[in-house]
């Protein structure tokens, strides 16, 4: 499993959001593929012909992190993890299942 640095490092505070119907500890501050891939998560989504798909620019232009979001009082929406802070009690699908 992929950890985050634990020393000498300032974090928001502690949240939870749900992927996959599972509760994922995450900070405040970071992005949904930052709280992604420090669970554990490469896969973030399946393609049309449901090859995994997961980070690869990390600056918004590949589109291949895009996942499913729906957060407490706004309806739900497909957005990039790259760049999409979380929020507390956000729910992510990533459609990636046990292989992700």
């Amino acid at each position: 499993m992929t950890r985050r640095i634990e020393q000498g490092v300032e974090r928001g505070s502690r949240i939870t959001i749900f992927v996959d119907g599972a509760p994922v500890a995450a900070f405040a501050g970071e992005t949904l593929a930052t709280a992604l891939i420090a669970s554990g998560r490469i896969a973030f989504r399946r393609d049309g012909r449901a090859a995994l798909r997961g980070l690869f620019c990390n600056m918004g232009t590949c589109s291949e992190c895009f996942v499913q979001t729906a957060v407490p009082g706004r309806a739900p929406r497909r957005l990039r993890a790259c760049l999409t802070p979380v929020a507390d009690g956000m729910a992510i699908e990533t459609g990636a299942g046990p292989d992700g």
